[in-house]
């Protein structure tokens, strides 16, 4: 679960790095990490998926690709803190969004705790050093971000549900996914697709290992060994870990009161998910 985070949180800020569009970065990630997962599917002599997998898993496929393409778009549009701690706000939006669409029965009352977060990622927002990266278009999209992401799950849960494995699943959720990142790209940057910088493939390639292999493995292993309530506590320290990675790697320095902000946005995201996993029990 560990090496999870750190791909994760390391994604980000070398997107940013790579200095190329985040959309011609999501294109190519997105081809490269089609190959590695065929080559993991033929190497494990998993037979071809079925019509009816491949209409399970393809709304999940669209919106990732959808989401990815935004994601890295944002990133070069807005500073590494304010992207992880706005995105840190997803279960906020998850868990009513499961409740509505999968009748779920979380503990409402620990949407409370995320109160806690808002004023926390308010403090990140507002007092970011004047001289920083972070655009309200760009904070903007990350709030789009947050949409697209919640609606990915929401249609992966569904596909899960119906017993596809993992290495399937990532196998048809990835070329599906290409729907929409190819347009989107082609649309946006055109010819710019064919003419990155060395860095940019270097990245590219880095990312689909890194996170389209090694963290999406690494979540799937840990499922089998740790209790869902550890993982999503483990996983609110990757934003911090994402700015941390983003002050050496980018420069992009915090202030004190977005410190601050940030102890807030972990705390309460913790206290959120810690109480939304208790059962509530149903009124006899």
């Amino acid at each position: 679960m560990t090496a999870a985070i750190v791909s994760f949180a390391l994604s980000t800020p070398i997107v940013k790095w790579a200095g190329e569009p985040g959309v011609v970065i999501a294109f190519w990630r997105m081809w490269f990490a089609l190959g590695l997962w065929w080559i993991v599917m033929l190497a494990m002599r998993r037979p071809f998926p079925d019509a009816r997998t491949w209409k399970l898993v393809a709304p999940a496929g669209f919106f990732f690709g959808l989401n990815i393409s935004t994601l890295f778009t944002a990133v070069t549009r807005t500073s590494i803190a304010h992207l992880e701690f706005i995105t840190t706000l997803t279960p906020l939006v998850a868990v009513p969004a499961s409740a509505l669409f999968f009748k779920e029965r979380p503990n409402f009352r620990a949407l409370r705790f995320g109160l806690i977060s808002l004023v926390g990622v308010t403090l990140v927002l507002f007092f970011g050093p004047a001289t920083g990266t972070a655009t309200v278009g760009g904070d903007l999209l990350v709030v789009v971000v947050i949409g697209i992401w919640t609606t990915y799950l929401m249609f992966t849960k569904r596909a899960r549900a119906h017993g596809i494995d993992t290495v399937t699943f990532m196998a048809c959720m990835v070329p599906t996914g290409l729907v929409t990142t190819v347009p989107m790209a082609v649309l946006l940057r055109g010819d710019e697709i064919f003419d990155m910088a060395s860095r940019g493939w270097a990245v590219a390639a880095l990312l689909a290992v890194l996170t389209g292999m090694v963290a999406h493995g690494c979540i799937a292993f840990a499922q089998q060994h740790l209790p869902i309530q550890t993982i999503t506590v483990m996983q609110v320290a990757q934003p911090a870990l994402a700015t941390l990675f983003a002050f050496f790697i980018l420069d992009e320095a915090v202030r004190p009161p977005q410190i601050v902000g940030m102890a807030l946005v972990i705390v309460g995201i913790a206290l959120f998910t810690i109480s939304s996993q208790r059962i509530v029990p149903t009124p006899t």
